[in-house]
Parts: C-alpha cells; structure tokens; sequence
C-alpha cells in the first residue's frame, strides 16, 4: 500500500491522472484474487440509444444511391446528391425497404421536421443526405440550417424548460462539451471581456477541468469559489450567492445538476441568483454546463433564466450513450450582454479587435460573439474551414428528433430508471437510507466518506483517521484491496474525503459491491483506530 509520503506526491495531479494509477492497482488485485475489475471512475455511460442510430445507418444506405444516381464510374466514384427530387425519392426507397430497421423511424423523422418547422421536403432531405455523405464544408459554418432549429427546439426541453425564455438562440455545434469549454475559454480572452488577474466564480464542488484551465498561463485567472456543501443539499447558501454581488467577479461558471454531486440547483436556488443578477449584477457573465440535465425531472437551466446574461453549453454524450460521436454545442441568445460589452469596450480594445476579425468581415464590429467564437476555434486565418462534421450533425439532427418526437419521454424514464436503479443498489451496500431528492440526477453520486465515517465509526475514530491517514489512502485502498475504482473528490474541490461513484458505466449488480467495498474498507479504519486505542491503555 503507498505510505503518506508517496500519496502526497498525487495531490498535484487531476483525478483524472491519478485513475490511471488507481486501474493499474485494481486489475492486479482483480488478477491475484480473481474478483471483478469495477472502474466506476469515469462517466461514459454503459448503453446506446439504438433507434436514430438505425436510422442513421440507413440513410446512409441510401446516400450512396443517391451518389450512384448522379455518378456511376468504376472503380467506385460517384457524384454529389442531387436536392430536386429527393423527398420524394426517399419516400420510394424507404417503401421498398420498410422492413429494414430504423425504416418507419426514419420516415417519420423527415415527417415530423416537414410538419413541426415548415421546413421544405427537398431541401430538409438533401441537407441530410449530403451531409451524411459529407462532401462538402459546413455551410453555414457555425451549423447547419435545419440542424440549428431542431437542435434549438431540443434544447428549449433539455436546458431550458418552463416557461419558454423569449427570443431566439444562436448555436454553434462543436466537438462535444470539451471543445465547448475550450472554444469559450479562448473567445472571452481574445474578446476582452476576460483578462489575466481577473476574478471569476466557480460552483463547487465542480468538474475539474474547470479549475485547473483558470489557472493556465493562457488565462491566468483568480478564482472565487460559490460552495454548494453535503450539509446543504449541495445548494448553495445565501452567503455563498452574496459574494456574487462583488463586481471584481465578472463571470460565474457553474456545471448543473453538478459534477461529482450530481445535484441539480432548486428552485429556490436559481431564483435567487435570478434576483442577484436583475437586482445587483446584470453585467454578470454565466457559463452553464448543463450535459447532465437531462436525468432530472422537470429541469430548468440558468440558461432559461438568464438568457442574456447566460451562455449555454451541453452535451450529447451522456443522454445517448455517445461519448465518441464528440457531439455538443454552445448557445447564445440573440440578445446578450456579450455583444453589448464587446460593442462598449475602450477605444483601443476595438481597434485591436478590429484588426483580428478584419480578415473575414469588412464589418468586424457588426460580428456577434457566437460568430467570434467560431472564428476563434479556428485562429481566424482557419475560419473558411469552420464548422462541426457534416455526418456527426445529421447524428445529433437524429438524437434530437428522437426525442422530440418521444411526447411520453419513454426513452427519458428508460434513462433515469437505470442510473436510479444502480444508486439505490450502491446505498444499499453503503447500509445507508435515504430519502428521495427531486434535483439529483443519479448519473454521479458523492460519497462523503467522512460524513458517513462520524456516523458509524464515530467521531474520535474520524479524527484519529484524519490525523493519521492521507486522504488519498481511501481510493488506493479499494483499488488495491479491492479492484474499485473511484475518483477523489478533493479533485473535484468536494470534500477531501469524499469519492466519485460513476452509477452510469457498470452492471446493476456492481454497485451494492462497490458499496460494500467502502464499508470493509471503513472497518479496517476501525479496527486500526481501535488497536492503537488498546494499545494505550
């Protein structure tokens, strides 16, 4: 087992590093004793929504006829899909072929994109099979036509809920939350609207990255965190919002429902940033990251809230099982505070922003920030060549008319049913009972090892732990002890003590393993703890 010194050594990394070590640990473990290798580190959940994928696999299919139609030349080159006429061609073909899986999905997708946008059946189709086919840029390069209104309806249900925020959203689909995150980083930098040394807010606990790429040279920025602790539901506190009030805070970033707790913001919450920022800091900027949004019942985004103020970021990932299609996007409102500031900046901040969009626009100071971002992903010079691949936006136009079209939100309950089976089952092994909370979406669950310890250990044996025992030594433990691996919450700026379970990516029957994995661990504490105890007497 690593002794204290040897476990300091990780404090520096993410947990994200120190779970290379941890799987290393376990599969030797699991290979002397023959148990299970249980990885519940990492959040790539264990099913696929197989439906749009059928039907996506077929219109592949039929794109290649499409490319045959227009050119047939050996060996094997054929032509670009030809938009006259294609509804219609479509329709025949899929009559021909309507016992081949994802046929009668696919069919009544073009339908319902015909009837629920006005969208005319030639241009829709073509915009699909082209696009599927991907012989051609992004054009538009920040997304397609009738990808952004279908993903711009998706998003109203899966961010924003009710009411319906006014006004229109403008999107840009990028290669998953990741590039989202990274895209945005860059553009509040080289927009002016964030500068190193400035202050930003961060809701902790929060997923790592988020603190780590603060503190790179490229940004530089000092950090305020906005707590949301165990002890209170993991909101946060109306001292906690208060420190927003101070204007050296220019930007709050927060990931909700959240990552490692899993807790969505209540009500109660978001209202009274709502009040905050209409009452005391309308120039605050918000960055959203709503990918786990969701698995909670009824959610509602500060994006639906805030709409000026907000910038929105989710991903697909999760929901669909689809981790590597890198499928996400960022939303902004048509009306924000970021153009307004932008617009309002010192003379010779426009000048120099002037001149770095000067090569894509004859009118620099006319282009929105959605727009900038765009062109910043791709150093401006690269900004022709913009845009997600064409064959990954049909994919999320059919992640997203699946579930529009889903009016029971079956595959919904189906989705939420697995990872709250899987959390029960992990309490359960935990010996744990507890009562049902509205704004936890099950994908990640935080155990607070210490909150839990003081309760069935009890407190001396807690603070003999504390003095004696390196945080780290928890997760080593299962991993060596074990074959479970969990990440450190203190990773995550969650309690040192605490761990993050993934409840999305094993079997059912894993979890009240892993459970029951912690619980030997603590009576090893204890009996540590109560030996020494003899010892003295």
């Amino acid at each position: 087992m690593a002794d204290q010194l040897t476990l300091r050594k990780f404090e520096s990394l993410s947990p994200f590093e120190i779970k290379n070590e941890l799987i290393a640990l376990a599969k030797e473990s699991t290979r002397t004793t023959q148990s299970a290798f249980l990885n519940a580190g990492r959040g790539n959940p264990n099913w696929v929504a197989t439906e749009p994928r059928e039907a996506f696999f077929l219109l592949g299919q039929f794109a290649i006829i499409e490319c045959k139609r227009v050119m047939d030349v050996e060996p094997g080159i054929g032509g670009m899909p030809q938009a006259s006429g294609i509804a219609s061609r479509l329709d025949a073909w899929l009559a021909k072929h309507e016992d081949m899986p994802g046929a009668d999905l696919l069919s009544r997708m073009v339908q319902f994109g015909v009837m629920k946008f006005a969208f005319d059946r030639d241009a829709f189709v073509h915009e699909l099979v082209d696009s599927i086919i991907g012989d051609n840029y992004p054009v538009p390069d920040r997304m397609l036509v009738h990808n952004e209104r279908i993903v711009h309806e998706y998003l109203m249900w899966a961010m924003c809920g009710e009411p319906r925020p006014k006004g229109k959203f403008d999107i840009y689909a990028v290669e998953g939350g990741t590039a989202a995150m990274c895209y945005i980083f860059k553009s509040l930098k080289a927009n002016r609207l964030l500068f190193p040394g400035d202050t930003i807010a961060l809701g902790t606990p929060i997923f790592t990255p988020y603190l780590e790429m603060t503190h790179l040279e490229d940004y530089d920025l000092k950090v305020v965190k906005i707590g949301a602790p165990q002890e209170n539901r993991f909101q946060y506190s109306d001292e906690e919002i208060k420190k927003l009030e101070d204007p050296k805070i220019k930007a709050f970033f927060v990931v909700n429902p959240g990552n490692p707790t899993g807790m969505g913001m209540s009500k109660e919450t978001i209202a009274k940033i709502v009040k905050l920022v209409k009452t005391k800091r309308p120039d605050l900027m918000i960055l959203t990251d709503d990918v786990y949004g969701t698995f909670v019942n009824d959610f509602r985004s500060l994006l639906g809230e805030l709409p000026r103020n907000t910038i929105g970021v989710y991903s697909y990932s999760k929901y669909f099982g689809c981790t590597g299609w890198r499928l996400g996007v960022i939303a902004v409102q048509q009306d924000n505070i970021y153009d307004d500031m932008i617009a309002k900046l010192p003379a010779q901040h426009v000048k120099a922003l002037d001149k770095r969009y000067g090569p894509i626009t004859l009118e620099p100071r006319k282009m929105k920030f959605i727009d900038r971002i765009v062109a910043d992903s791709r150093d401006i010079g690269l900004n022709h060549t913009a845009g997600l691949s064409l064959p990954q936006q049909v994919m999320m136009t059919m992640f997203s008319l699946y579930e529009l079209m889903d009016e029971k939100k079956e595959y919904q309950k189906a989705c939420m049913e697995i990872v709250h089976r899987r959390f029960r089952a992990l309490i359960h092994g935990l010996g744990l009972e507890l009562a049902p909370n509205a704004n936890f979406d099950a994908y990640y669950g935080l155990i607070d090892f210490e909150f839990w310890a003081r309760k069935n250990l009890g407190d001396k044996a807690v603070e003999y732990l504390k003095a004696n025992v390196h945080p780290l030594d928890l997760t080593f433990r299962l991993a060596e002890d074990h074959g479970i691996v969990l990440l450190n919450g203190g990773g995550f700026d969650a309690p040192q003590w605490s761990m993050r379970v993934s409840l999305a990516n094993l079997p059912d029957e894993a979890y009240e393993n892993i459970g029951r994995g912690v619980r030997t661990i603590a009576r090893g504490y204890r009996d540590v703890y109560d030996a020494k105890k003899q010892a003295k007497k």
